[in-house]
């Protein structure tokens, strides 16, 4: 094998401490084919006498990129980066993966990636690689000290350290070093170097800092690729390359980054592009559209059908919950309408299954009067939240039976379906067989003691309810006995060809989270097995086939149906949606440990149907939030709750901007009182409110409520430039389903406008000569369409707070659409209305009361209880109906 790098830099260190690590037979070749030439040392790196055969390249994951062009043919950018590491295998293969060229030295060495490993490796790719790029040019270009460019890192060093600590082992995934440890150490490297530039409170990332460098083969590596002539010449690379964008370098942090210096240079074709743009005018934007109602696919237009996971009716949602997707989904289906996409929002209650009928008994209702009464507490709560749903419904709709039977029929009839005799948990105590989430016992595998009957919350291996150790009855805490009873099974070992091949598809053209793609990888590596779809229960959609008539769907068959019959119940028409791959655009979101139901399961139980239905092409999973330094816990009142945030008295736009601002995107966040009261007051009320009202304030004070007259100066296009910057970011980031990300490019904004006022004092020279009114008149102006442009941006984040900026601003209705450039749509002349403050600071006292309410030890709410859910509300719940709000796209209460 030969390995030929063309740079000297992160990538080139970890392949050659890979190598070295595997102790691969591997030849170096330093500056690419034209350049060839040995390492620049004693030739330490030729490890290993043989390593067979090589293993086949498919059992690599994620698939590496390969190729069959000859040394001299090798592939050239986008599908390889000019500083991207080759490595030519004996067979003719290429891999120029990084990633992939370290797991093949690995799997040479016989060492198969794990789960967690693997998990580590797509978080290295998605997450670590570009925060280290955007630190390596801040430290080796822009000439910043080493603990500056460390420090814009913290983000996921705190992640590495969380993830060390948590588990207590030495290295990332198990006890000894494993291809993981090698990448990640690799990336780091440059940046770090020696474990005390690491902030001393991560003390278990210094640790495995430490042992990874002091590896012979690690130590080795940076001896050889980052000797100090190698990072100059890095350097010299870097200044040649387009500098990492200034807001993806804040995307790594969960602060903004307040160091003006810290962005790249405008370029004069930016400075006109912008000046450009602003003169067009509101003219200039596409007019709104207005969907027809019912909302249908329209020909020619981009189709975008949303979808949140449906909660569970006797869930009552908390805060993590509710971001985990119904907010998540909000947002961006608000978004997708902003930029004239054809959208549908639909979600809904699924009320089906054992819960139900406990929840029912307990509270001396029927099932169905149980779920009435549960839909209607989360369609409050959602529309509390201002969730703009275009339809809310439920799954206890004929709709639902007639759509779930004909998928099985289908099923049947193409011979994916297996009938088979289970043994089955059955509690003589409570008379009944027990769902899976209704034992409890200790994990088979890695012997947690608190594992559900289908799944092991520990090590998230999937469990068969009568594999659990010492089981019991969550019901009546009996111990249940083992019984049989016949059942059908979706056969996914026979769809799974169909269902890797569209997966194959899905993935290279849609944006998957790195989560999602990951779970989704290791239920496929590890095998399909058939899944049962029946249950020995009586509320549920009925299996309509003679010996299983007194059984009904389970609820990883018969749940995501819920999507379509909601649709259903919508539009008669439903089908253009659901069935029209073609034309529609699906995205799923939903918290993490839904991900395999909805990119395995379901997706199979469709595919097998045949019947051209519309399959997800973004599915877009979170990490979870937890409350404080623990997990919500209704019965134990610790955290807040869907039906408990209003009561704060904090509205519902500040709830909506503090669970985007901290939405686990790449990682597990935490809401904390504290936190909460310092974005409020610092964000939100000091940074975008307090340049908003002086905005507006100015043009009632200084020109009588009429925008004045604006005369641009270079500096004002630089500006101008800048915005645009920053809106096309939040953009990108928003088109990717960054939702956190692209908030902070909203407060950089304000930001920007604050400074722009500050250092222009328009309230100073509206007093001088005519010159300097003039001079007023311009800052003014231009910060109050800064203002204007805010209220658009806002709008998918913050609903109430951009209507009331729409109706300080007095914003004509057709400049409330999204493109890619700012233009002035508050021309000279425009009339504001009445300017108030839109923000109220949070106090101390108050924060500490309410931390105090919802710290533990409130009395039981039994009404509200949460019961065990089923697999798609377990942590991320989803929104319900709402009425139509000022004029949005409005909610139908579905049947």
């Amino acid at each position: 094998m030969r390995l030929r790098l063309p740079v000297r830099g992160p990538a080139a260190l970890k392949v050659v401490a890979a190598a070295g690590a595997a102790a691969a037979p591997v030849r170096f070749v330093w500056g690419g084919p034209s350049g060839e030439r040995g390492p620049p040392g004693p030739g330490r790196f030729v490890w290993g006498a043989s390593c067979g055969a090589a293993p086949a390249l498919s059992a690599v994951p994620p698939r590496p990129r390969r190729s069959s062009a000859s040394p001299a043919e090798l592939p050239r950018a986008p599908l390889r980066p000019p500083w991207a590491p080759v490595l030519e295998l004996q067979s003719g293969a290429v891999l120029f993966s990084p990633n992939a060229i370290c797991q093949f030295f690995f799997l040479c060495r016989g060492e198969e990636p794990t789960d967690l490993s693997t998990q580590w490796l797509e978080w290295e790719a998605t997450e670590l690689q570009p925060a280290v790029a955007a630190a390596l040019y801040t430290r080796l270009v822009l000439g910043r000290r080493a603990a500056e460019a460390v420090q814009t890192l913290r983000e996921p060093l705190a992640h590495i350290e969380q993830s060390l600590a948590r588990t207590g082992a030495a290295f990332l995934a198990g006890d000894t070093p494993s291809v993981a440890d090698v990448v990640v150490w690799g990336t780091l490297f440059p940046i770090v170097q020696e474990e005390s530039s690491l902030p001393g409170e991560l003390q278990a990332l210094r640790a495995w800092f430490q042992n990874m460098t002091l590896s012979e083969a690690c130590r080795d590596a940076a001896d050889t690729v980052l000797m100090p002539k190698a990072l100059l010449e890095f350097k010299s690379y870097l200044q040649k390359q387009p500098p990492p964008c200034v807001a993806m370098q804040r995307a790594a942090s969960n602060e903004p980054e307040e160091e003006e210096g810290s962005e790249r240079a405008l370029t004069e074709d930016e400075i006109a592009a912008a000046a450009d743009a602003w003169a067009r005018g509101a003219a200039a934007l596409p007019k709104p559209w207005q969907p027809q109602k019912p909302v249908l696919p329209v020909e020619g237009m981009r189709n975008v059908l949303i979808t949140s996971a449906l909660p569970y009716v006797n869930n009552v949602p908390h805060l993590g919950n509710i971001i985990g997707c119904v907010l998540s989904a909000d947002t961006f289906a608000r978004y997708c309408r902003l930029r004239n996409w054809n959208t549908l929002y639909v979600c809904g209650t699924d009320e089906y299954g054992t819960a139900t009928e406990t929840k029912a008994v307990e509270e001396g209702l029927t099932p169905q009067e149980i779920c009435d009464k549960y839909n209607a507490i989360h369609a409050d709560i959602y529309r509390w939240f201002d969730i703009s749903f275009d339809c809310f419904g439920r799954t206890t709709t004929p709709s639902q039976t007639t759509i779930a039977q004909d998928i099985f029929q289908r099923l049947l009839a193409r011979g994916f379906l297996l009938q088979d005799t289970v043994e089955q948990l059955r509690c003589e105590g409570c008379q009944r067989f027990l769902a899976d989430r209704f034992v409890e016992g200790t994990c088979p595998f890695c012997n947690y003691e608190e594992a559900r009957g289908d799944q092991c919350d520990k090590c998230g291996k999937l469990i068969n309810a009568v594999e659990l150790k010492s089981p019991q009855c969550k019901l009546c805490r009996g111990v249940p006995v083992v019984k049989p009873t016949q059942h059908l099974f979706l056969d996914l070992p026979k769809l799974e060809q169909r269902l890797e091949a569209w997966l194959e598809q899905s993935w290279a053209t849609g944006d998957w989270t790195a989560n999602a793609r990951y779970i989704t990888r290791s239920w496929i590596r590890d095998g399909l097995k058939p899944r049962c779809i029946t249950r020995d229960l009586k509320w549920g959609t009925p299996v309509p086939l003679d010996g299983f008539r007194d059984k009904v769907f389970y609820v990883w068959f018969d749940a995501p149906i819920g999507y379509l019959s909601i649709t259903a119940n919508y539009t008669n028409q439903w089908e253009r949606w659901w069935k029209n791959p073609q034309q529609v655009e699906l995205y799923n979101f939903m918290a993490k440990d839904n991900v395999p139901f909805h990119s395995v399961i379901f997706p199979c139980s469709l595919l097998g149907a045949d019947d051209n239905y519309t399959l997800v092409n973004h599915l877009i999973a979170t990490e979870y939030l937890n409350y404080e330094d623990g997990k919500f816990s209704k019965s134990r009142g610790v955290g807040v709750f869907g039906d408990m945030a209003k009561d704060t008295g904090i509205p519902a736009d500040i709830w909506r901007f503090y669970l985007l601002y901290l939405r686990p995107e790449g990682q597990d966040s935490a809401f904390s009182w504290s936190d909460l009261m310092l974005k409020n007051n610092s964000e939100l009320l000091n940074n975008l409110g307090n340049f908003i009202n002086r905005a507006g304030m100015f043009v009632c004070k200084f020109f009588g409520g009429t925008v004045p007259s604006m005369l641009l100066t270079p500096d004002d296009k630089r500006l101008l430039a800048r915005v645009t910057l920053e809106l096309r970011q939040y953009h990108q980031l928003l088109e990717k389903v960054r939702i956190r990300d692209a908030l902070r490019c909203i407060l950089s904004i304000s930001r920007h406008g604050n400074q722009y006022i500050q250092v222009n004092e328009p309230w100073k020279r509206i007093k001088g000569d005519e010159k300097e009114r003039q001079r007023a008149g311009t800052v003014t102006g231009v910060a109050v369409n800064m203002a204007s442009l805010l209220a658009v941006m806002l709008q998918p984040y913050m609903p109430s707070i951009s209507l009331a900026i729409q109706g300080q601003l007095c914003i004509p209705a057709d400049c409330f659409i999204l493109s890619h450039d700012f233009t002035c749509t508050l021309p000279p002349g425009h009339r504001v209305g009445t300017v108030s403050p839109l923000f109220q600071k949070l106090e101390n006292d108050r924060v500490e009361a309410l931390r105090r309410r919802f710290g533990g030890g409130q009395p039981e709410d039994l009404a509200v209880e949460p019961q065990v859910m089923p697999w798609h509300c377990l942590r991320g719940a989803a929104p319900s109906s709402r009425s139509p709000v000022r004029g949005e796209v409005g909610a139908e209460l579905c049947p």
